[in-house]
C-alpha cells in the first residue's frame, strides 16, 4: 500500500460517508445474496449493524497514515469476529461485497485505480484480522499461513549451509549395530553393547550350534 492508494481510499470514502446508511444497506444485501449462510451470524438490528460497519470503516480509513497504531485495534476485531463464527473464507466474501458496494455508491468515480487501492487496503486489514483469529483459534479451525494471503508475511528463515554432526543412534538392549553403520561412528570398536537387566556381562554370547536339529 503506497501513499497514493491511501489518499484514494480516504478521498473516496469521504464521498460515500454522506450516504452511509444506503451504503450499509447495499453492502449487507449483497453479502447475504452472495452467501446466505452468513445471515445467521448477524442477530441484532441490521440498521445498528450498518452504523457500526460504517463507523469501523471510518476509523480504519482515517488511521491509514498511522497503520502501526491501527494494527492492535484490527487484531482485536479479528479475535472478536472469531467468537461470532467468522471464518477465513468469509473475509473474501466480505471483500467482494465491499468492492461491489463502492462501485454502486461511487459510480464513475470508482476507477480501476480506486478499486485496486481499496482491494489492497482491505487485503492488508483482512490479513491482520485472520492472523489474529488464527492465533487464538482451536487447532481444528486454524488456516495454514499459505492460505491467508501474502500481506505482512515474515521472510523465510535461511537454513544453515553446514551439516551438524549426527549423534549415535540408540539400539535395543542386546542388539548389535550393523558394520555399515558402525563405520559412520568410528568403527566397531566405538560401539559398546549395553548391559542387560539380568546383570549378564556385555561380552556374554550364546554358543553357536554347529549342527542345528532339523524339524521333520
Amino acid at each position: 500500500m503506497n501513499n497514493e492508494q491511501k489518499l484514494l481510499v480516504q478521498k473516496t470514502f469521504e464521498m460515500v460517508a454522506p450516504i452511509a446508511d444506503v451504503a450499509a444497506g447495499l453492502f449487507y444485501g449483497r453479502l447475504f445474496e452472495v452467501d446466505p449462510s452468513l445471515k445467521p451470524l448477524f442477530r441484532g438490528d441490521m440498521k445498528d449493524q450498518g452504523k457500526k460497519l460504517m463507523s469501523t470503516l471510518k476509523v480504519a480509513v482515517q488511521a491509514l497514515d498511522r497503520l502501526d497504531a491501527l494494527i492492535p485495534t484490527v487484531q482485536a476485531l479479528g479475535r472478536r469476529h472469531l467468537a461470532y463464527g467468522v471464518r477465513d473464507d468469509h473475509y473474501d466474501t466480505v471483500g467482494a461485497a465491499l468492492l461491489w458496494t463502492l462501485e454502486k455508491g461511487l459510480g464513475e468515480a470508482f476507477t480501476p485505480e480506486v478499486k485496486e487501492a481499496w482491494a489492497t487496503v482491505y487485503g492488508i486489514l483482512a490479513k491482520v484480522m485472520k492472523d489474529a483469529a488464527n492465533e487464538v483459534a482451536p487447532l481444528s479451525l486454524r488456516t495454514p499461513l499459505s492460505r491467508r494471503g501474502s500481506a505482512h508475511r515474515l521472510p523465510a528463515v535461511k537454513r544453515p549451509s553446514y551439516r551438524p554432526p549426527m549423534g549415535r543412534p540408540s539400539m535395543p538392549p542386546g542388539s548389535r549395530m550393523p558394520a555399515s553403520i558402525q563405520a559412520l561412528y568410528g568403527g566397531a570398536s566405538s560401539q559398546s553393547a549395553p548391559s542387560s537387566k539380568s546383570g549378564a556381562s556385555p561380552s556374554t554370547r550364546l554358543p553357536r550350534i554347529s549342527n542345528p536339529p532339523t524339524i521333520s
